[in-house]
Formats: structure tokens, sequence, C-alpha cells
């Protein structure tokens, strides 16, 4: 059923001693996974504080903007000053995108052990879960 592989695979064993291309471990990976998720809840951050402006989104984006920063070895995020790009802003949307990934970070933290990663992600969660509850009620 299956045509037998003819090839020599890439992934030989016989490459387990070469320094021939980069290795990272788990926990460099999850680190830069980690980073991703922030990086991006921090765009939506900053998103929804060009919409509605707040303290709590500010202190929120500064504390997502240092613990990038702190997974990326000391590089700071590219923050962008966001315009409203769309004709109709639609805030519900933002809060519920940023939820999803503050829950994507709040994994990824959990199963690197960061705490203090894991406490902002639950954080925002709640903060997206308050902001929309008004909205979706009202709503209906």
């Amino acid at each position: 059923m299956y045509e037998p592989i003819r090839t020599k695979s890439v992934h030989s064993t016989t490459a387990a001693g070469s320094t021939d291309f980069p290795h990272r471990s788990r926990e460099e990976e999850l680190d830069i996974q980690l980073a991703g998720h922030l990086a991006a809840l921090l765009a939506l951050t900053d998103e929804l504080r060009a919409l509605e402006p707040t303290t709590d989104l500010d202190t929120a984006a500064e504390r997502l903007a240092a613990q990038v920063a702190r997974l990326r070895g000391g590089r700071a995020p590219v923050r962008l000053t966001v315009a409203a790009a769309h004709p109709e802003p639609r805030p519900a949307a933002l809060h519920r995108k940023a939820h999803t990934l503050a829950g994507r970070a709040l994994v990824v933290a959990a199963s690197r052990a960061d705490t203090a990663a894991a406490i902002l992600a639950a954080e925002r969660m709640d903060a997206h879960s308050a902001a929309l509850e008004p909205r979706e009620l009202a709503s209906r």
C-alpha cells in the first residue's frame, strides 16, 4: 500500500554529536513561544489603548513590554502607535482576541513554570472578560 522509503532520513542519528546546526532546549522554545504570545497580546493592548485609553491598559502594556523584554534577553518589543485602522472600531472583538491570546500565554507560562508571566496572563484574561461582560449583556 505504501512505497518503501528509499532515501536516507534527514533526521539521521549520526548527526547526534554534530554541532552543524543550532539546537534549542525545551525551555528556550517555550521562552520563544511565550514571548510571541505576550508580544501579540501587547499589540492588541496598544490597539485597545488607542480606541479607549485607560490607566489599566497603560499599566498592562508596560508590564507586557517588560515581560517580553525579559524573555527576549533584554530586547524591547517593537511598539507601534496605533491609529484606528478600521472605519468602525470593534473593541469587543479586540477584547475577545486578547482574552484568547492571554489564555494561550497562560498555558505556556504554566508549562514553563513562569509565575510572573502566568499571573500577568491570568490578570489580562480577567480584565478582558470583565470588559466583555457589559457589552455582551447589552447586545442581548
